[in-house]
């Protein structure tokens, strides 16, 4: 039986879904590409889609360190790329104007506020607010 929960948590996925893929992200990308957003605010994540095979690229925010970057996927493996990092984890993010390629993986364990409010961003701080989030470890490979 589908209870009132469970049927506002998937109306709410699609909301979601649907104003990021329409709406933020080709905004978001523009103006990157316009360079009206830093680049330390906004990188694109590139991964290899897992029923196509062709390469996707979505905007993220990630928090970068010494061997590797985070990134909150507010909708976990319910979100296009958070699937697609589930059949494939090689990936490829973008620091500043170079190409980093990494393996991410999920990491439900972690504290995705605490991991925001540590960041100062607003990107994750927006992503955190999603259906499902959880934090991904991109460890580079490069």
């Amino acid at each position: 039986m589908d209870t009132g929960h469970t049927r506002a948590a998937r109306r709410q996925f699609r909301v979601f879904r649907a104003v990021g893929r329409y709406l933020l992200n080709p905004t978001v990308r523009g103006l990157a590409r316009l360079g009206a957003v830093r680049p330390t605010q906004v990188s694109e994540l590139e991964t290899l889609g897992r029923k196509t095979g062709q390469l996707r690229r979505v905007p993220v925010s990630p928090i970068f360190d010494e061997s590797g970057a985070w990134v909150i996927c507010g909708h976990g493996t319910l979100s296009g790329w958070g699937a697609n990092i589930e059949a494939n984890p090689n990936v490829r993010i973008q620091q500043g104007n170079r190409w980093r390629a990494g393996i991410a993986s999920f990491v439900p364990d972690d504290d995705v506020r605490a991991r925001v409010r540590l960041s100062g961003a607003a990107g994750p701080k927006i992503a955190s607010y999603g259906t499902a989030p959880v934090s991904v470890r991109i460890d580079f490979t490069d």
